[in-house]
C-alpha cells in the first residue's frame, strides 16, 4: 500500500494501475457496460427458458347492442352483462423451428345483471403450437450471435483495464518526468549558484576568472532559476491530472516512485498471434459482423418470399350454468389455421432487399478481412517494439549512469581548473538528456508492455490468459 506522510503520498506505477483499474472513470464505465451486456444476455437466454403468465380481463357492460335473432332478424336490445375470466399460459419457445409450444387452461364465467344468470365456460387443458413455416428464424440466430457477443463483452471489459493501465502509466510517468524534471532543475541550480558564488569571488578578489566566463554563469544561474520554477508548474499540473483519473479527492502532494526493474522477457509474434486469435475482443467483434450480415441476408430471403404460417390448438372444454358441474363429460376441441402470404407483384422490393443485403455481407467480408490483416500486422508489430524496447532500455539506462557520472567529473575538473565552462555546460546537458530519455524509455516500455496484454488479453510474463472475476461485477 502507498505510504502517506505529511499530507504526501507515495505512489509505485503497480499502486497506480491498482488503484486506476479500481476508481478511475475509465474503469467505472468499463464495468457499467459490462453490467448492461450481462443482462442483455441474460434477457437472451430467458428467451429459451419456460414462461408462465397469468391474465385476466374483466368487464362490466351496459349498452344497448344489434342482436341477431334466431329467426334471423335483428333487434336492438339492452344488455348489462359481467364478463370475467382468468387464464394460465405455459410457453416454450422452440429454437430449432422458431415456433411456440404453449400449454394453457382458462376459466370465464358470464353474469348477466338484467335476469339475474350466469353461465361458466372452462377449457382445462390446451395443447397449442405456432410456427412460421418459412420465415426467419431470429431464435436460431440468436444462438449463434449472442454468446459470441457476450464473449466479446467479457473480451471488451479486460481490455478495458489494460488499457486503463496503459493510461495510468502514461500519466505516471508524466509525474514522474515532472518530478525528475523539478528535481534536475533544483540541483542545476544550486550548482549554477555555487558556480557562480566562486567565480564572482575569483573575479573579485584574484582576477583569474574573465568577464565573460562570469557573466555566462549568472547567465547559466538566473536560466536555472527560470527551469526550477517552470518545472515547480509542470509538476503540479501532471499531479492534479493523475490525481483526478485515479478518484483521488484528496489533496495529497503525490510522489511517483520509480523503480529500475522490469520483467524481463521476450514474446514470440506467432504465441502473441495465437492468443489473441482466441480472446482478443476485436477478433470476437469481426466473428459477430459476419454472422449478423449472413443473418440479415436470411431475414431478407424469408420477407422477399413465400410466407406461411400455420396455428394448432388441441384441448378439452365445456359450458355449464353451475360450477360444480362445469368438469363433467369435457368436450375436445380441435383448431388448424394456415396463413398464406405469395408477393405476385412488388415491383421487386423483396429481390432489391435481398440483394442490398448481400452486397452488405460481401462488404462486411472485406471490411472484416482487411481488419484481420491490419489487427495481425499490428501484433506484430507491437511484440517486435516491445522486444526491441526491452533492449533499449537497458542501454539507455546505462547511458543515464554514465552521464551522471560525466558530469560529476566534469564539475570537479571545472573547480579545479582544469576544464572550460562549455565542456560542463555540455556535460550538464548530457546529463539531463540521459536522464530524460531514461524515463521516456521506461514510459514506452510500460505502455507497450500494457497495450500488448490489451490486445492478445495474456499475461506473457506469467504464462496465464487474462480474466476477470465477472460475477462479483454484477454483485457490486
Amino acid at each position: 500500500m502507498a505510504g502517506q506522510e505529511g499530507g504526501g503520498r507515495q505512489l509505485t506505477l503497480g499502486e497506480v494501475v491498482r488503484l486506476a483499474r479500481k476508481q478511475s472513470p475509465d474503469a467505472l464505465s468499463a464495468r457499467h457496460t459490462f453490467r448492461a451486456a450481462y443482462w442483455n444476455y441474460r434477457a437472451y437466454r430467458a428467451n429459451y427458458l419456460p414462461s408462465l403468465t397469468l391474465t385476466s380481463n374483466p368487464s362490466l357492460d351496459r349498452s344497448i347492442n344489434k342482436v341477431t335473432q334466431s329467426d334471423g332478424t335483428v333487434r336492438f336490445i339492452e344488455q348489462n352483462f359481467v364478463n370475467s375470466d382468468l387464464t394460465l399460459n405455459l410457453s416454450q419457445n422452440v429454437p430449432f423451428t422458431g415456433g411456440v409450444v404453449t400449454l394453457s387452461s382458462s376459466l370465464a364465467r358470464l353474469d348477466m345483471l338484467t335476469d339475474h344468470t350466469s353461465s361458466w365456460q372452462t377449457a382445462p387443458v390446451q395443447l397449442s403450437y405456432q410456427q412460421s413455416l418459412f420465415g426467419y428464424n431470429s431464435l436460431k440466430w440468436d444462438r449463434r450471435i449472442e454468446p459470441v457477443r457476450y464473449r466479446e463483452a467479457e473480451a471488451a471489459y479486460v481490455e478495458s483495464l489494460e488499457l486503463v493501465a496503459a493510461n495510468a502509466a502514461q500519466l505516471f510517468f508524466a509525474l514522474a518526468s515532472a518530478q525528475s524534471d523539478y528535481a534536475i532543475a533544483t540541483s542545476n541550480y544550486a550548482h549554477a549558484d555555487t558556480l557562480y558564488r566562486m567565480a564572482r569571488g575569483r573575479y573579485e578578489q584574484l582576477g583569474t576568472i574573465t568577464e565573460n566566463d562570469m557573466l555566462q554563469l549568472e547567465l547559466n544561474r538566473l536560466t536555472e532559476e527560470t527551469n526550477r520554477m517552470n518545472a515547480a508548474v509542470e509538476v503540479e499540473n501532471a499531479m492534479h491530472e493523475l490525481r483526478t483519473y485515479l478518484g483521488i479527492q484528496r489533496g495529497d502532494t503525490l510522489t511517483a516512485v520509480i523503480t529500475d526493474s522490469v520483467p524481463a522477457f521476450t514474446i514470440s509474434a506467432a504465441r502473441a498471434l495465437a492468443e489473441a486469435s482466441g480472446r482478443s475482443p476485436d477478433v470476437l467483434n469481426m466473428a459477430r459482423r459476419r454472422l449478423e450480415a449472413a443473418s440479415n441476408v436470411a431475414s431478407a430471403k424469408a420477407s422477399a418470399g413465400l410466407k406461411a404460417d400455420i396455428y394448432l390448438r388441441f384441448g378439452l372444454t365445456q359450458t355449464s350454468d353451475r360450477f360444480s358441474s362445469l368438469y363433467d363429460r369435457l368436450l375436445d376441441q380441435q383448431y388448424v389455421s394456415v396463413g398464406l402470404t405469395l408477393p405476385i407483384l412488388d415491383w421487386g422490393r423483396g429481390r432489391g432487399r435481398v440483394r442490398v443485403a448481400k452486397s452488405n455481407r460481401d462488404l462486411v467480408e472485406t471490411q472484416v478481412d482487411q481488419s484481420r490483416t491490419d489487427f495481425d500486422l499490428n501484433v506484430r508489430k507491437l511484440v517486435s517494439q516491445f522486444n526491441l524496447q526491452t533492449r533499449r532500455l537497458h542501454i539507455v539506462a546505462q547511458a543515464d549512469r554514465t552521464a551522471e557520472r560525466r558530469n560529476e567529473v566534469a564539475r570537479l575538473l571545472y573547480v579545479r581548473g582544469k576544464s572550460t565552462l562549455l565542456d560542463l555546460n555540455a556535460a550538464t546537458s548530457e546529463k539531463d538528456a540521459a536522464r530524460r530519455a531514461y524515463l521516456s524509455a521506461l514510459a514506452t516500455y510500460w505502455e507497450l508492455y500494457y497495450t500488448l496484454r490489451s490486445l492478445t488479453l495474456y499475461d506473457f510474463e506469467h504464462g496465464r490468459p487474462l480474466t476477470a472475476d465477472y460475477e462479483a461485477l454484477i454483485e457490486e
